[in-house]
């Protein structure tokens, strides 16, 4: 018997790990739906998409055969993420509101799951996400924020924690031999990550070594396709800070997005600029401190109760770093067991969403 066919849209196949981890998230999901479905994906890479995970994958830019996949679904899933925002790119949001209303226009079921919105800084844009989000079946979103808009819009919609935090770590048995105590570092390549505040961070970063003697981890997200001689601009940012450690550290290379949030058991404190790092290491236990480049970081960092800092107000005297750090270090409140489980059950609402609509006669 064939199967009914879902839809799955996002940043898919761009070796990005906070995003194939919101993927691995939605398919779990899927598989617990009460009736049996196809996810098709659509992805940069749909070969390695494939032959990664259980899926059929679509070329996302190919318009024949992205006619062609929603003609053949019956549900559309916007998978997840920052999809709809504006600042760094116009073009992003007008292609993922492209397919939604595509697939609005020739009836399919049309879900925004786990969605983070904004900032949304042109008018049109705004006005083309209202409309769309208005068709969907079903929307959640996964924080506070993009409900904001929501609400502003009329616009009825479930909130809950971004679904990573139920996504279940796996570690790799030689990691029980890394040095403790560990740090982990997760940085990415941004316009407000000038040469001047990585210098500061470099010394800030080797200073704290100095202080703690703990080993370092580089965790880059963003990881270039597989197969290209070129790990990406993550990759060798986090090389060259590993560089300048004055003790021992390592750049970590990892695709599996279970792994991935396991290389964060046993850490003592995480520096992370990433949204999903920050998510992934909360939820690992770990004391976290943030450097926020987007809303969506300050404001999860302030729903945990966690200190960081806007990038753009980043201090530039090294010794304030370091203290800062340091005080991370020794004195700051991981979330408690109790407190895991919470945001973890609270994260599968976005689960019963698509067991709620997601059904067949």
């Amino acid at each position: 018997m064939k199967l009914p066919r879902v839809l799955l849209c996002g940043y898919y196949g761009y070796g990005n790990g906070g995003d194939e981890a919101l993927l691995l998230a939605l398919l779990q999901q899927l598989q617990q739906l009460p009736v049996p479905v196809q996810p098709v994906v659509l992805s940069h890479q749909p070969a390695q998409t494939a032959a990664t995970y259980p899926v059929l994958a679509c070329p996302r830019f190919n318009g024949l055969a992205l006619q062609r996949c929603l003609r053949e679904a019956e549900a559309f899933v916007w998978g997840g993420g920052s999809l709809l925002q504006d600042r760094t790119s116009w073009r992003s949001p007008l292609y993922y509101l492209g397919v939604m209303g595509l697939a609005q226009q020739w009836g399919l079921k049309t879900f925004a799951w786990a969605q983070g919105i904004g900032p949304l800084e042109r008018g049109w844009v705004r006005h083309l996400a209202r409309r769309s989000l208005a068709g969907c079946t079903a929307i959640s979103v996964r924080d506070r924020a993009a409900s904001e808009w929501l609400e502003q819009w009329g616009i009825p919609h479930q909130v809950a924690p971004d679904p990573v935090w139920g996504l279940v770590a796996k570690r790799l048995p030689e990691w029980d031999g890394w040095p403790q105590p560990r740090i982990a570092v997760v940085l990415r390549q941004h316009p407000q990550l000038t040469p001047a505040r990585i210098e500061s961070l470099s010394q800030g970063l080797a200073r704290l070594q100095d202080s703690t003697g703990a080993y370092f981890l580089f965790i880059p997200f963003q990881l270039a396709r597989q197969g290209s001689p070129d790990l990406g601009a993550d990759y060798r940012l986090a090389q060259n800070l590993q560089r300048r450690m004055p003790g021992p550290a390592q750049v970590l290379e990892i695709r599996d997005p279970c792994l991935l949030k396991g290389s964060f058991q046993g850490v003592r404190l995480v520096i992370t600029m990433r949204y999903h790092g920050l998510v992934m290491a909360a939820a690992e236990g770990c004391r976290c401190f943030g450097l926020s480049y987007d809303p969506k970081v300050k404001t999860l960092l302030q729903d945990l109760n966690m200190p960081g800092w806007d990038l753009e107000t980043l201090p530039t005297d090294v010794e304030t770093l370091h203290r800062s750090w340091l005080a991370c270090y020794e004195q700051g409140l991981a979330l408690t067991p109790a407190e895991i489980q919470d945001w973890i059950q609270r994260s599968a609402r976005h689960g019963e969403l698509l067991r709620q609509h997601l059904s067949w006669g």
